[in-house]
């Protein structure tokens, strides 16, 4: 039995904790609803370059083509990466003036990778999904807004769980579902404890998830500070090298993990997440969970029989598990659904939370007001 001056310290914490994450809360329920369906969107939305229809069974050329195919385009960029539509038999070859890339100055050529004709350039554009993305990823301010709503959401988790130690006791001696309407505050008050424990698991769930995603910046740098010096630091200070095959550099990497798919290659570069004598090929799970969950594997680039596998830190791979929990895409559109559904849920909850308060205030200063207005010699009756 929890004692009156123990309830009273959870009411403040579950109050205070609640408003301090509200608004912030409530932004990221509203722009997380569109982004649930982020993918379908998208579809709907973008102009995107499709392949030309040919027969299923028509083969693709090797990604060395594909390659100098992009590189006759623009015979002065050097590519960067690559990257393997999964959906279409498509490439998408990054070029940039410079061997180092330099930000706004990417081309993206799509390429058929049956034929290897250039279709055209992804434009640099920022739709309305992106927007929206931004404002719910950090707010356009980078890393320090990201960190700030890893930090609501924790204040979001501590909300939850005071909110369960207050309202647990009162809510046992009603029947599960009652909404009682003698007065619109009561009514709002039993709706807002019974979404809120209905939705209870989904939304710490979702919270804690979206605060681990928050730092995947800093988690990816630690993880490189930790790994990457050793296993580069035969390379260091060599000139870059120039990949003899990348299409066995890719063919080897499937032969060695057949679980596993490639969805891009990056070329030998000096930059934060690359090798400068190292084809980096990146792959991911083949089943809706694992599919967010990337490795990738350091090939030489003269000879593709030659591959370094760096291991994931326990901290990333809880991070890219944290992905298609926070977003629910594991389990395609019937699941999407059911987290679009939790989302609306929430907003109730929360709106409903900050209704309840202002009315308490309100009511409070009105019966203070009445109070000192009963004292006051201009309210005594002549």
């Amino acid at each position: 039995m929890v004692s009156s001056s123990a309830t009273r310290l959870w009411v403040q914490i579950h109050a205070w904790t609640s408003l301090i994450s509200m608004i912030f809360l409530l932004m990221l329920c509203l722009t997380g609803l569109p982004l649930i369906f982020h993918d379908e969107i998208n579809h709907l939305l973008e102009d995107e370059i499709s392949a030309p229809v040919m027969p299923p069974d028509t083969p693709v050329l090797p990604i060395d083509r594909l390659i100098a195919a992009a590189r006759k385009q623009l015979p002065e960029q050097h590519a960067l990466f690559v990257t393997l539509k999964q959906a279409e038999p498509l490439v998408v070859v990054a070029m940039s003036p410079t061997a180092i890339p330099v930000p706004g100055q990417f081309h993206r050529l799509t390429v058929d990778a049956r034929t290897g004709i250039v279709l055209g350039e992804e434009a640099p554009h920022q739709d309305v999904m992106d927007v929206i993305l931004r404002i719910h990823r950090d707010m356009f301010t980078g890393l320090p807004g990201e960190l700030f709503l890893g930090l609501m959401g924790l204040v979001f988790a501590a909300s939850i769980v005071s909110g369960i130690v207050v309202y647990w006791p009162f809510m046992r001696r009603l029947q599960f579902g009652t909404v009682r309407d003698r007065s619109a505050r009561l009514k709002w008050l039993d709706l807002h404890n019974l979404l809120g424990i209905v939705t209870v698991s989904w939304a710490l769930a979702v919270g804690l998830t979206g605060t681990i995603n928050t730092l995947a910046v800093p988690l990816f740098d630690l993880w490189r500070a930790q790994t990457m010096p050793a296993l580069l630091a035969p390379y260091q200070g060599k000139p870059l090298a120039e990949a003899k095959s990348v299409e066995a550099a890719v063919d080897a990497v499937r032969t060695a993990f057949p679980d596993r798919l490639v969805t891009s290659v990056t070329m030998p570069t000096t930059t934060r997440f690359g090798s400068p004598q190292h084809v980096m090929v990146w792959t991911k799970g083949r089943t809706p969970l694992t599919a967010r969950m990337f490795k990738p594997v350091l090939v030489d680039a003269q000879d593709s029989t030659k591959m370094v596998v760096p291991e994931l830190a326990w901290y990333l791979t809880a991070l890219q598990v944290s992905r298609p929990l926070h977003f629910g895409d594991y389990g395609g559109l019937p699941l999407k659904i059911i987290w679009a559904l939790l989302d609306v849920i929430t907003i109730v909850v929360l709106g409903s939370g900050l209704y309840l308060w202002v009315v308490k205030r309100w009511g409070g200063r009105r019966k203070l007001s009445g109070v000192a207005a009963s004292a006051s010699p201009l309210a005594v009756s002549p």
